[in-house]
């Protein structure tokens, strides 16, 4: 399964490099981060993610037991845990989210962990059709005061992406429409694009809230 993975990050980072060369390199800031998102754990017994760099690497991966966890845990290629998720227990319509470093659950890590929220994600809930676009606001901590970033597009059409205050584009998730090496990309199989100023595992913990959110 590992190999194939490879071969569909490959065919996924070739195609793009004739097709939207753009994405690859930033205009003189740096060279984007550019990942294969597969919507599958490596765990058959699993959901989850699966997460290719561009040289055929596993860079990230999430596997959960249950199909609405109330908890994320994002993993580097090695299995160790650098983000996790929890479902904000709130009262209201929109659904909020807590991110902290590391891994939160567990006695044994428990001292290296942080223990207030570095990000808060709630999503946008449009009860007067307004700001149609808009998926989620991205907080600092855990207040909602004022949002440091905006998610915009459509998730389930794997076309999105994530502005900061001054409507800069600093990741972007885009589907895969082309076949490329006989491999037909869908919605199962797309590319997170992260910018050189932005974390890409935090992206990456965005595509996973989109993916509770919308899903």
């Amino acid at each position: 399964m590992f190999f194939f993975l490879k071969s569909l990050s490959r065919s996924v980072h070739d195609g793009e490099h004739h097709q939207e060369p753009e994405i690859k390199i930033t205009d003189g800031i740096g060279t984007s981060t550019s990942l294969t998102v597969w919507r599958k754990s490596l765990i058959i017994s699993c959901n989850g993610f699966t997460v290719i760099n561009s040289h055929g690497d596993l860079a990230y991966r999430v596997d959960n037991y249950i199909v609405h966890p109330d908890e994320l845990i994002l993993m580097d290629g090695s299995g160790k845990s650098i983000l996790t998720m929890h479902r904000r227990k709130k009262l209201g319509l929109g659904d909020g989210w807590l991110v902290f470093e590391g891994e939160t659950s567990g006695c044994c890590s428990r001292k290296k962990l942080s223990k207030k929220p570095i990000w808060s994600v709630k999503k946008n809930i449009n009860i007067l059709q307004t700001n149609q676009n808009v998926l989620a606001y991205v907080f600092r901590g855990n207040t909602e005061k004022r949002h440091s970033y905006v998610i915009e597009g459509s998730y389930t059409q794997r076309s999105c992406k994530v502005v900061d205050e001054t409507r800069r584009v600093v990741a972007e998730i885009k589907r895969k429409e082309a076949i490329s090496g006989g491999v037909s990309f869908g919605v199962e199989v797309f590319l997170l694009v992260v910018q050189p100023w932005f974390d890409p595992g935090f992206a990456m913990a965005l595509v996973l809230l989109l993916d509770q959110m919308f899903s």
